[in-house]
């Protein structure tokens, strides 16, 4: 039987262009929906919370890499933390690189990040503004367990898609200017960008990798929450 997730998965695979990784935004959704997307061909879970990853992990397990995309803050970051994810985007300070640093040493692991760059300088949202990211990706890069891959942003969640096109616009150039930078531990190879609303408009940015939930979940019940 062919589901909604099964078939909303197909559809946006086909879509994506080579070299564009789909990952899941999973929040709130249960591990059997998770365990659906991923048998569907879904490669990359992005999971907002620790304890929700946790619980979807022993359903699905390492049929998947886990990617955390939720705001992370120092006293979430704890051994689970490391221990459960493939790779963190939400990097928007040197104290929370410090913290993972630590923790990723007491378990020898290294592990890929992403900084989180607040390209619409909006004081009540996470991200490091433009200006101050280069400094930011310096410091990160002289950490042993830490290896920078790359950048994310969040572009606005609603309304007309095409008002995201300048937050991917600036965040696509400090790409491109810390990557001619060629810094010591600092690889540059991912621009995380784009949701459900905006992922078309992300790709033809420069993103190669796009967060999608409601169109592959469905919208989520508020209510229950």
């Amino acid at each position: 039987m062919i589901t909604a997730i099964r078939q909303n998965v197909a559809t946006i695979l086909s879509e994506l262009p080579e070299g564009v990784e789909l990952v899941a935004a999973a929040k709130t959704r249960t591990p059997e929906e998770i365990l659906e997307a991923v048998e569907a061909g879904v490669k990359i879970i992005g999971e907002n919370y620790v304890q929700e990853a946790v619980r979807a992990y022993e359903v699905v397990g390492r049929k998947a890499k886990w990617h955390f995309i939720g705001t992370l803050q120092r006293h979430n970051v704890r051994r689970k933390t490391v221990e459960a994810f493939d790779m963190i985007e939400t990097v928007d300070s040197l104290t929370i690189a410090l913290e993972i640093d630590k923790r990723c040493g007491q378990v020898n692991k290294v592990m890929p990040v992403l900084i989180e760059i607040n390209s619409g300088r909006e004081e009540q949202k996470s991200g490091v503004f433009p200006e101050n990211s280069e400094r930011l990706v310096r410091e990160i890069s002289t950490l042993q367990n830490i290896k920078v891959m790359g950048l994310m942003t969040m572009g606005p969640r609603f309304g007309n898609p095409a008002d995201s096109m300048p937050y991917f616009v600036e965040t696509k150039r400090v790409f491109e200017r810390i990557k001619r930078l060629n810094l010591p531990n600092v690889e540059m190879k991912y621009l995380s960008m784009g949701m459900t609303n905006s992922y078309k408009i992300a790709i033809e940015e420069g993103a190669n990798i796009v967060r999608i939930g409601s169109k592959i979940f469905g919208e989520r019940d508020y209510g229950s929450l």
